[in-house]
């Protein structure tokens, strides 16, 4: 007998199968896509009783009839990973519906232990649910659990050791089907099972779920809502990341002079110490500095939101206006990714079927403005509202950056039927959005979950290609040609078409500098103005805007600033992404021209109304 075994497992979206994964394989997990895939698959470990279980978590799925890359990717688990088990994980309280998946896999195979999971939240409800009437019906091994608390997680346990060992022999009902209609008889089947199983079901649009929602999701409040919401969590966000920056960016410092030091003392080359810590680790110590303590925050509050179930509601509120604009609603649950990263924004685009409608998504993901603008807005908007040193200025970068979403979420609006009104034609595909209940999440797990998960990929990609350009940047300022630096060269060279866009050729020096993470956009401007030759930092938003206005700055400049922030191209992190999502060279390319066409129209547009005004 062998002593390591294959589990999947399955289960439709909201069914906490992500909890139940968790649980059974604590933190010995890895992610990886199935091959010729571009789906992740979580994969963890699972030790009882002296054999080991590597748990594979499907993608959650309404269904396996492969119509996304999600269904797909379940599908072909099941059927050629050869698993020794297919854990299926159904949601007590909504039981018909996810007894249709469940009828699917034990078409395809019978090694099914059937997790009947939330038994709580089906208590609370007072349904009266018969786990050994849904056992013989079913023909396969059912276990209650709640996996929030734990329990019935030994007894799935054991189920799952029985089940792959042999001791457990499954004997599933077939489901009466014909040829040209097996997908009705689930159906019927799974109706005929629940009505046998459940009883005491609640009356529809009953119960604290459906009268929150009467609110979340009204024409008259639910944007409202949403904003509002969004507006917290960015101020949450902005508010938290001051502190452990300047932590990091202190500790960051303290190591380098530690390695100055080190490169005294070992006799290295002025040049080698200058390209390698003044250039490339400084570069990496304000990309770290800058983007690891808001991803941190951002990710863990998007991902309470998500299990809190609130995101899906989001998703409706928004379908109608991208319904308009020939795109789908699941395009604004990519978009709130991009709000941290524009990088997981695209990635995230996997949710979508269709794939016109998913390129859409993805071509448009960079018109949200990431983390890495955040530090942008939240200094020009803080100097803008004249907001320095004043106590709970907090609030007034947290609305500024607000604004600055509203506006994107328009253009991505416009950019996305102008992408489905010429080389994206085709018919809107329209999709069923579960609205799930309203569960308290489990805060612990959510963050570290996040922030193994999201927040150190996003991060190490981040890091992979600001070290290159944090080396070359050091480069430019400090060989020079004819009496000026490569950096002042530059600058000049670019002046013109800065000038025309209300900026300066600094300023556009400092954004195609800034390509592998718009963090250092910042510090090279102030590179180029004060002559400096390596990444540096203004103390204080004072000492800021002295500099930007002695250099010629005025209320357009950061106006424009601001635009341009908001619209230009994406960071290389993103672009490599892109590229790997779309496999295309063409995709990638237009996926940077698009936002950066919007802001130079729009700065040019705002740079020549201004003069024209004036005149």
């Amino acid at each position: 007998m062998k002593s390591s075994y294959l589990v999947a497992l399955a289960g439709n979206p909201n069914t906490g199968k992500s909890t139940v994964f968790n649980a059974l394989t604590g933190l010995k997990q890895h992610t990886g896509n199935w091959p010729g895939k571009t789906v992740l698959l979580k994969r963890g470990t699972l030790r009882h009783q002296g054999n080991t279980y590597e748990i594979v978590d499907l993608p959650g799925t309404y269904s396996l009839s492969a119509s996304s890359p999600e269904e797909e990717a379940a599908r072909e688990f099941i059927t050629l990973g050869d698993p020794d088990v297919v854990v299926v994980v159904v949601d007590a309280t909504c039981l018909e519906r996810n007894l249709h998946l469940t009828l699917q896999i034990l078409q395809l195979t019978h090694q099914v232990v059937v997790c009947l999971n939330l038994m709580d939240e089906a208590e609370k409800l007072n349904l009266r649910l018969d786990p050994s009437r849904l056992e013989a019906e079913l023909g396969v091994p059912v276990v209650p659990t709640a996996a929030v608390t734990g329990e019935g997680l030994q007894d799935l346990k054991d189920a799952i050791a029985r089940t792959a060992q042999g001791q457990l022999t499954p004997q599933p009902n077939p489901v009466n089907t014909d040829e040209e209609q097996p997908t009705a008889a689930l159906y019927r089947r799974a109706e005929e099972i629940a009505a046998l199983v459940v009883g005491n079901p609640p009356e529809p649009g009953t119960g604290f779920t459906a009268r929150l929602d009467n609110l979340v999701t009204s024409r008259a409040f639910g944007i409202p809502f949403m904003l509002v919401l969004l507006g917290g969590i960015l101020w949450l966000t902005i508010s938290g990341a001051n502190y452990p920056s300047e932590i990091l960016a202190k500790a960051f410092f303290k190591v380098e002079a530690y390695l100055d030091l080190l490169f005294t003392k070992l006799n290295f080359p002025t040049w080698l110490h200058g390209v390698l810590v003044l250039g490339m680790y400084r570069g990496l110590a304000w990309v770290v500095s800058v983007m690891l303590p808001p991803m941190a925050i951002f990710f863990s509050l998007f991902t309470l939101l998500e299990d809190l179930g609130l995101l899906p509601r989001i998703a409706f509120n928004l379908d109608p206006y991208f319904q308009r604009a020939g795109a789908n609603g699941k395009q604004a649950l990519t978009m709130a990714m991009g709000f941290g990263c524009n990088a997981a924004g695209v990635t995230a685009a996997r949710i979508i079927d269709s794939p016109r409608e998913r390129l859409v998504a993805i071509l448009t993901n960079n018109f949200m403005p990431c983390n890495g603008r955040f530090p942008i807005l939240i200094v020009m908007g803080t100097i803008a509202a004249g907001s320095v040193a004043r106590p709970g200025a907090g609030f007034t970068p947290a609305l500024i950056v607000l604004g600055a979403i509203v506006v994107s979420v328009l253009a991505a609006l416009i950019a996305s039927k102008l992408l489905t009104a010429t080389i994206l034609r085709g018919e809107s595909s329209f999709f069923i959005l579960e609205l799930p209940p309203y569960r308290l999440p489990q805060v612990g797990v959510v963050v570290v979950r996040s922030f193994l998960d999201r927040t150190l990929a996003v991060l190490w990609r981040a890091v992979v290609v600001a070290a290159p350009c944090g080396a070359l940047t050091w480069v430019l300022a400090n060989v020079s040609v004819s009496g000026a630096t490569l950096l002042a060269h530059l600058s000049s060279w670019l002046h013109p078409l800065g000038s025309a866009m209300g900026l300066d050729g600094v300023i556009l020096l400092g954004f195609i500098l800034g390509l592998p993470a718009n963090e250092i956009i910042i510090p090279i401007i102030f590179m180029g103005y004060l002559s400096a030759n390596s990444l540096m930092e203004v103390q204080g938003l004072a000492a800021i805007q002295e500099i930007l206005t002695n250099h010629g700055w005025t209320w357009l400049t950061a106006l424009n600033f601001m635009v341009f922030a908001i619209f230009h191209w994406p960071c290389a992190t993103t672009l490599l992404t892109i590229k790997k999502e779309t496999g295309s060279t063409k995709w990638t390319l237009l996926s940077a021209l698009l936002p950066t066409a919007f802001g130079v129209i729009l700065c040019v547009l705002l740079a020549r109304i201004v003069k024209l005004w004036a005149v």
